[in-house]
């Protein structure tokens, strides 16, 4: 893996069936304990067969030893963060994996943010068994990302995120992507 390799990016949720893939990210840094990768306009394609284009540039954020990701939207009307509670991410061939486990941040350009799909996470949670130990990563995981938020740490520093999206339009310019 260097800087400028394409990488598909797959989701699966507990019972290992694949949820939602992604057509490519870009690797834009490595570090030893996360990647960041970049992707614009960027086919994605739902478990049941529906798909659909993204509108904006992501710098998405995956981390080695936290269970989740996060994804910066620079949208024309404001930078807003999906993150999903997921496994640390694997690297399989050209693929990178993890495992989501429903519940979602959102973060607002305001920097107002939400809690999302917590119904989704109790069902998930009954139907396939999740483990009480997950339940325990899962929510220490989410309090982790809210306070990493709060003090606009790691992928929530706006400078760093645009720090990226240049480095992304760069590869772009230079022919490399």
């Amino acid at each position: 893996m260097k800087i400028g390799d394409k990488f598909k990016i797959h989701c699966y949720k507990h019972n290992g069936k694949i949820y939602q893939a992604s057509e490519e990210a870009v690797i834009l840094d490595i570090f030893e304990d996360y990647i960041v990768c970049g992707n614009n306009m960027v086919t994605v394609t739902e478990n049941n067969g529906r798909s659909y284009r993204t509108k904006e540039l992501a710098i998405i954020y995956f981390y080695k030893n936290n269970w989740f990701n996060v994804i910066a939207q620079l949208k024309s009307f404001g930078l807003f963060y999906y993150c999903n509670i997921a496994t640390p991410y694997v690297v399989d061939d050209d693929v990178i994996k993890y495992i989501d486990y429903d519940l979602d941040l959102r973060v607002f350009p305001d920097d107002g943010y939400k809690i999302l799909d917590k119904n989704e996470y109790n069902y998930h949670k009954k139907v396939l068994h999740y483990p009480n130990e997950i339940d325990l990563i899962v929510k220490n995981e989410l309090k982790l990302l809210i306070e990493m938020k709060k003090n606009h740490e790691g992928p929530f520093n706006k400078e760093a995120v645009e720090y990226y999206h240049h480095k992304y339009d760069e590869l772009q310019k230079n022919g490399i992507i």
